[in-house]
């Protein structure tokens, strides 16, 4: 698909690492339809605390240190990144306020999330803040 006809979709850390313990998951799959049918938005900050959280010793029993950093690199490369400027405050959490600038300041199509703290503020801005199922049923691969 020609990148102008790609949606420009945020997936929230807590998608990418449930999509990285478990490839075949709901966000598994909605993290595979992102970075084969549309573009993954990052920013220097989301990038950052990919990393620290999926470094984290609780998940050692899942994956092993080599592939996590593996796993970081290609979401990372695969990823267009968004210089954010804006300063969001509408969520309590500033972690989830980080996604919210970063959805904003990329132009986001949508925002791909299991976090109830983003999910209560949908749509933000015009954009829609979706469960991984709720992201697969309305971006369906044509």
């Amino acid at each position: 698909m020609p990148n102008e006809q790609r949606a420009r979709i945020v997936c929230d850390t807590n998608i990418l690492v449930s999509a990285f313990l478990f490839p075949n998951s709901v966000p598994g799959q909605a993290l595979e339809l992102v970075l084969q049918h549309h573009r993954l938005l990052m920013s220097l900050y989301a990038g950052a605390e990919l990393a620290d959280v999926i470094r984290r010793d609780k998940f050692d029993a899942f994956l092993s240190p080599q592939r996590r950093e593996e796993l970081i690199a290609g979401t990372i490369r695969d990823s267009e990144f968004v210089e954010t400027s804006i300063i969001v405050t509408a969520c309590r959490d500033l972690q989830d306020n980080r996604i919210l600038e970063l959805a904003v300041d990329g132009r986001a199509s949508a925002i791909v999330t299991g976090d109830s703290d983003l999910l209560v503020l949908h749509p933000f801005q015009g954009i829609p803040i979706l469960t991984p199922c709720d992201f697969l049923t309305r971006f369906p691969v044509r």
